[in-house]
């Protein structure tokens, strides 16, 4: 159960968090390191190749917050977030906060891992914010989602921030021309579409053509949108 208290140690212990729902090891998609990881840490043994995912690991049995405490986590933890993020270099998980942010309260996620997400989007993708009517997103949309997860004992795992990126045509006729992206909460890169460690990121692809008529795009649960 989640107490004040465990509130209260979260931002002492946020930026020193490494544990991870999809991976904390050097091996592509290794599970927790259970030196780092809470002791009711439990996670989904993955499906298929480690090095080629089918989707993400899954906490089991996660907290559920209501809005207001996952809200209140996420403020203090948001900081953190960005700070292990942007160690990747990459200019969206610098930027990303500074976008409009698309739903009231982070909101879990169950094809994310179970983890708390946020959706970020830039000017490009001011569409965005018509949900399912948006159409199309220009060349230049990015999206990104940062996450965490609650374990039962109040235990705080930062997650990872997951990126799409809107590219010109003919980038990847699978993905709808979007370039996924995956970055670790210590600023590693877990997959890119077409880069590095792109089989990694595959099953994004897969998962998101189920809204190819949406332009490949899953939107926030309807009772949190803003």
């Amino acid at each position: 159960m989640l107490t004040r208290m465990h509130l209260a140690r979260i931002a002492a212990w946020a930026m020193a968090s490494t544990c991870l729902s999809i991976t904390t090891s050097h091996a592509a998609g290794g599970l927790p390191n259970p030196a780092q990881a809470s002791p009711d840490v439990e996670m989904s043994t993955i499906s298929g190749d480690a090095a080629n995912p089918r989707r993400h690991y899954r906490l089991r049995d996660p907290e559920a917050l209501d809005p207001e405490r996952a809200a209140e986590i996420y403020t203090i933890v948001r900081g953190a977030l960005r700070a292990g993020y942007a160690l990747s270099g990459s200019q969206v998980a610098r930027d990303y906060q500074g976008w409009r942010r698309y739903n009231s309260a982070p909101y879990i996620s169950a094809t994310h891992g179970n983890h708390y997400l946020n959706n970020y989007a830039n000017e490009r993708a001011l569409a965005y914010g018509e949900f399912e009517g948006a159409g199309r997103l220009p060349v230049g949309s990015v999206i990104a989602k940062d996450s965490f997860s609650v374990t039962k004992s109040g235990g705080i795992l930062l997650g990872a921030l997951f990126i799409m990126e809107k590219m010109p045509q003919g980038f990847n006729y699978v993905s709808g021309d979007w370039k996924y992206t995956l970055v670790r909460p210590d600023g590693t890169l877990f997959g890119e579409t077409n880069g590095a460690g792109a089989k990694r990121v595959e099953y994004c692809i897969t998962c998101h053509l189920a809204r190819e008529r949406y332009d490949h795009l899953y939107f926030v649960p309807k009772d949190t949108r803003r």
